[in-house]
């Protein structure tokens, strides 16, 4: 099989340590990434930090939205064991041997999906994040440049045969490997196009008005907004954000799950009037039948449904993607089992026509899905004509030292070696979750029992 690492080898580079941060921002203070479910989120993040011999580190982020942020980052200190003393070169000739260690643990397997494919995603994004530094590559460059073997190897098709087989997702690899330069030089120039949620359900008209504008002025021209807490409310604000935003700009509208099915479909019937592109996570993450009665009914009303922010498995996917229970494939980048997982996810989308628009938000998602974005439009998809990636305009410029950067409505191509996740010190000291100086004197609002 052909290898790209073949004229480099790491023997000589080793795990050493796995350091995992327990990161929490106090952001019920503002109610920003507030919605009908998560009524007062503290955006969080386990940091992972796998640090070898040779000085070089691979980082990781795992997001949440506060409570329950150190249940994944015990888990990651328990996997951790797997990989100390690991040799680099190991993971590079097979990430997917190495991927399917952690998946298919013959203990840990038990605990099924969740929690424990997020803390597996944690150290094996860092893995990959390690590896595209070795090789002085963003990420998104590295995936690019591997050739459609080494990405087919990566995948475990165990599952996803009777949907997509090795040999499909070889066929549309290598079907654009040849064109995919020109296509690469112009999303350098012009970038992932994005789009912006500004409508928290927690802030006011004026504040929503605000983030438009400014996002607006970045040149913008799809936006998102919450609803599902009240149907005459969502009204109100959907008809607000529409003279705000005009009726030639894209509007997304997200229930986060809080509706049953039919309830769902009452609701956003009742919201028709606005043109709303979908309806975002309408009923529960993984009822794909609910998702299919749904899609089914507001077709006629040209309205698609979207998710995958919380979708737990490659599986899940394969069944929205093949039933047309979803019309848009939000992949993210911290709720799979990593690089590996989301790879398949992209690659089925692409047969079955389904545009590839990444979850955003949180606590560096926007930094790592804009890699996934750039991957799936040169090489996958091959094209711009349908997929939109989320944006945050927040938790980046005082976060990170490379922060994401929007320029003309689209995502700035990453340069920096890795997902770009590196974060400032002085950030992350005050935020260690309880010990952070943000934290003293009000732990309890990290905690299990902060009740909103």
């Amino acid at each position: 099989m052909e290898n790209s690492m073949s004229s480099h080898t790491y023997t000589d580079c080793q795990i050493e340590n796995v350091s995992v941060i327990d990161l929490r921002v106090p952001t019920s203070d503002t109610l920003l990434g507030s919605d009908p479910f998560h009524k007062k989120p503290n955006y969080s993040a386990v940091l992972t930090t796998i640090e070898t011999n040779t000085g070089h580190q691979g980082v990781s982020v795992a997001f949440t939205a506060g409570a329950g942020n150190d249940w994944i980052a015990y888990g990651v200190k328990d996997l951790a064991q797997l990989v100390s003393g690991m040799e680099m070169n190991t993971f590079i000739e097979d990430p997917g041997a190495f991927h399917r260690l952690l998946i298919d643990h013959h203990q840990l397997r038990w605990l099924a999906d969740g929690v424990n494919r997020m803390a597996i995603g944690s150290i094996v994004n860092a893995m990959w994040d390690l590896w595209a530094k070795l090789v002085e590559k963003p990420l998104w460059k590295l995936l690019v440049d591997l050739s459609p073997e080494q990405i087919v190897q990566c995948i475990d098709w165990r599952y996803l045969r009777d949907a997509l087989t090795p040999e499909e997702a070889l066929e549309i690899l290598r079907s654009h490997h040849d064109t995919r330069e020109s296509r690469e030089n112009i999303l350098c120039q012009k970038g992932p196009k994005a789009y912006s949620t500004a409508g928290w359900l927690g802030l006011t008209d004026a504040q929503i008005i605000e983030t438009v504008n400014e996002v607006k002025a970045a040149g913008l021209d799809c936006f998102k907004m919450k609803v599902g807490q009240d149907l005459e409310f969502d009204k109100k604000r959907l008809a607000f954000i529409r003279e705000a935003i005009g009726d030639d700009a894209r509007l997304m509208v997200d229930a986060n799950q809080v509706w049953g099915v039919d309830e769902a479909i009452a609701h956003m019937k009742a919201l028709v009037e606005f043109k709303p592109t979908w309806i975002e996570e309408p009923t529960a993450r993984d009822d794909v039948l609910g998702f299919v009665k749904i899609a089914r009914a507001l077709e006629i009303h040209g309205i698609g449904v979207a998710a995958g922010e919380q979708v737990p498995s490659p599986v899940i996917f394969k069944q929205l993607i093949t039933s047309d229970a979803i019309q848009f494939c939000q992949i993210d980048a911290t709720r799979l089992g990593g690089v590996n997982d989301v790879l398949a996810v992209i690659l089925m989308a692409a047969k079955y026509n389904v545009p590839v628009c990444p979850h955003g938000g949180g606590i560096g998602l926007c930094n790592m899905i804009q890699h996934y974005a750039m991957w799936d439009q040169i090489c996958v998809a091959a094209h711009s004509n349908t997929q939109v990636v989320e944006y945050l305009n927040f938790l980046q410029e005082d976060v990170f030292i490379h922060p994401i950067q929007i320029s003309n409505g689209a995502y700035v191509a990453p340069t920096s070696p890795g997902w770009s996740l590196e974060m400032y010190p002085d950030f992350v000291e005050k935020h260690i979750y309880p010990t952070g100086s943000v934290w003293q004197g009000r732990e309890a609002s990290g905690s299990i029992t902060f009740l909103a």
